[in-house]
């Protein structure tokens, strides 16, 4: 199952120029089976996210992409934010506790945003980012070589906030889901693999 789980809409992210409907739209268009909407610091899309997935009749995952004291984190199975910014390491065990995933999100990127090497010393995360469309090749490297160090399986995503670059990395999944539950699930596989959208279609890159 191809989905791209890193966007971000402009009801819940007013950094975004996309909305949820353009967002579906071109995501059926490039293929994809299902999204994840990660706003910064807003999980309150899961409140709706019933009569979206009803309105688009496509999968839609709730999720949020959280900015710790050490660097963006994108967690899925939260509906609530803690009351104070944590530390990376505080976020992904205040997430396990509710059997949540978190994945850290373009860790190498230069906007003080990023976990940088301090993803050697977390624990717990489901997955590293290690292709964000809206990071460029060589920092997306510098985050693929630290999954495959540190065994954590490497996604892609594609941080979209314009129309254009949805769906231009994904990750697929290693089975067929519905809900936001089937998808941490699938994440904890850690048979997930990155994608990337070449010529009208989707390549696994290995």
């Amino acid at each position: 199952m191809k989905v791209d789980l890193h966007l971000h809409d402009n009801k819940y992210s007013t950094d975004s120029h996309i909305s949820i409907e353009e967002i579906v739209k071109e995501a059926k268009r490039k293929g994809l089976d299902g999204i994840a909407l990660t706003n910064h610091e807003n999980p309150d899309v899961v409140k709706e996210i019933d009569q979206l997935v009803e309105k688009y009749d496509f999968v839609i995952f709730p999720g949020v992409e959280y900015l710790t004291k050490d660097g963006d984190i994108v967690a899925f199975g939260i509906d609530k934010l803690p009351d104070e910014q944590m530390s990376a390491q505080e976020f992904i065990e205040y997430v396990d506790r509710f059997g949540g995933t978190c994945t850290v999100a373009h860790p190498y990127r230069t906007n003080n945003r990023g976990l940088e090497d301090k993803l050697y010393t977390v624990k717990g995360l489901t997955a590293i980012e290690g292709y964000n469309g809206s990071t460029s090749d060589y920092h997306n490297g510098l985050a693929v070589k630290a999954g495959k160090e540190l065994g954590i399986q490497v996604i892609g995503s594609s941080d979209a906030h314009v129309v254009e670059k949805v769906g231009v990395y994904a990750t697929l999944l290693p089975y067929k889901v519905k809900n936001v539950k089937e998808l941490i699930e699938a994440l904890k596989t850690n048979r997930c693999k990155p994608l990337k959208y070449v010529n009208n279609n989707y390549e696994i890159i290995e």
